[in-house]
């Protein structure tokens, strides 16, 4: 007899993997109908059988027999057609029913061994509890929200399966990501549903770790480069959002980020449209990441400042600015980019600013601003945007350093588009991993070993 891990919507291996980092094992069989998901499935797990096909079409009869057992299952139907992100557009309904391919599945399974699968995990977006009837327009009845949720689930009820719920923060559970998710579980086997329970928190407080904020996972021996060396300008919406990031995140804010072993401060910037003028929609650095979708939405801003006195020059903080405009930067520029965003007034300058905060402006109308940092005056001097790289995505959603994101088994590249997508669509691992602990232990055979990497920091390459 064996036992047998299936993962039902496989992708790219969130899920799988985060099976893996609990029990030490590969999952035996995984199923999506995406090609180039399945093929990076195949990267990294080289010893899973691998389904192309529709859940609601798959036949797995021939990878399983009369005497397996499948003890545990995992699926994460497509929420696309759930989410809020989804807005007003009308959904598609074979999408919307993909968690019947689970029961399908199910009862496919019962009738081959003579047994349910004996624990299944599910996870979707939050909204998947108000899955109910649509119009003749394919847009949810709001009056009917959640009826064909409890349909689901007292079809998987039926069966015989015991059921509880809970949305889950991956940040709480010490992912370095704020996505909020609801998870399922479903068990036959008498044993209680067991949900893990936190080890961080925002504040760290009660005995829990603080939230492993995005910064840990950001590469800052790249900063990108300057917004005013450009071949085509930047878009005017993201010069907007960065003038009003810069706003939020540095000059208004308390605790701008530092980044380090640099004279620079940093956020992140999202290429969403924002929900009133003036705003941005963003975050600061030591803040775990907010949700990663399908698309490279982020953007990393960094304003690189200079000491604004320096003592060895003579030069004082009330000097107009035109006296440091011939140092390495664009300092004129920047000046122009301020005006430009916070400008109304016939002064150049309108922008309201905390206490310890100056604002420069010199006899040719240039303005800039000064921070007091530990007593130090600093200007900015330049500013840097790059988008968010996709191995930094990966880390921020918690796959492990060695998760290989970026060629198939036949070394072709993946393009940077698709491995957005792969991560965005991913489950957070490191929440898989700790559903998958508290619920079947019993199923650990050792360790997950890591893909096998290559060191280029040392003279020869050496295999880690």
């Amino acid at each position: 007899m064996r036992e047998l891990i299936i993962d039902c919507f496989a992708g790219g291996g969130g899920a799988s993997v985060g099976i893996e980092m609990a029990l030490g094992r590969q999952v035996d069989i995984a199923i999506n109908h995406d090609p180039l998901a399945i093929k990076m499935h195949e990267m990294n797990h080289p010893n899973t059988y691998h389904y192309t096909e529709d859940i609601m079409k798959v036949s797995i009869k021939n990878q399983i027999k009369q005497d397996d057992i499948v003890k545990l299952m995992w699926a994460s139907p497509d929420c696309t057609q759930h989410s809020r992100a989804k807005g007003g557009k009308p959904v598609e309904k074979g999408l919307r029913i993909l968690p019947y391919g689970v029961r399908r599945l199910c009862v496919q399974i019962l009738n081959i061994t003579g047994n349910l699968p004996e624990v299944i995990i599910m996870e979707n977006v939050a909204e998947i509890q108000d899955w109910g009837p649509l119009d003749e327009n394919n847009k949810p009845i709001k009056e009917r929200k959640g009826e064909d949720y409890k349909k689901f689930i007292n079809s998987m009820k039926s069966l015989g399966y015991e059921f509880d719920s809970r949305e889950l923060v991956a940040a709480d559970y010490g992912v370095p990501t704020t996505r909020r998710r609801w998870f399922g579980i479903f068990r036959c086997d008498s044993k209680p549903i067991v949900w893990p329970e936190a080890t961080h928190s925002k504040c760290g407080v009660n005995g829990l770790q603080e939230w492993i904020p995005v910064s840990k996972n950001i590469d800052f021996t790249d900063l990108g480069k300057s917004i005013f060396e450009r071949k085509k300008p930047l878009a005017e919406k993201t010069q907007i959002r960065i003038a009003n990031g810069i706003k939020k995140f540095i000059i208004n804010n308390p605790k701008p980020f530092i980044v380090p072993k640099k004279e620079s401060m940093a956020f992140l910037i999202q290429y969403h449209s924002e929900s009133r003028k003036g705003d941005v929609r963003g975050q600061n650095l030591d803040e775990p990441l907010q949700t990663i979708d399908t698309s490279n939405r982020y953007g990393l801003v960094t304003a690189f400042i200079t000491k604004f006195y320096k003592s060895g020059t003579g030069q004082r903080c009330d000097e107009p600015l035109h006296t440091i405009t011939t140092s390495p930067g664009h300092f004129g520029l920047v000046s122009a980019f301020l005006i430009k965003y916070y400008g109304s007034e016939t002064d150049g300058h309108s922008i309201k600013m905390p206490l310890d905060t100056i604002v420069t402006k010199d006899r040719f109308g240039l303005v800039n601003v000064v921070f007091d940092i530990a007593g130090e005056k600093y200007i900015i001097k330049d500013i840097f945007l790059r988008m968010l790289k996709p191995e930094e995505s990966k880390l921020a959603q918690g796959f492990p350093k060695d998760y290989i994101i970026n060629h198939y088994k036949d070394w072709s590249l993946v393009p940077v588009q698709e491995q957005t997508k792969r991560i965005g669509n991913s489950v957070c691992p490191g929440i898989a991993k700790v559903l998958v602990e508290s619920n079947v232990p019993y199923l650990k055979k050792g360790e997950r070993k890591p893909n096998i990497s290559i060191n280029h920091d040392e003279a020869q390459l050496r295999f880690a």
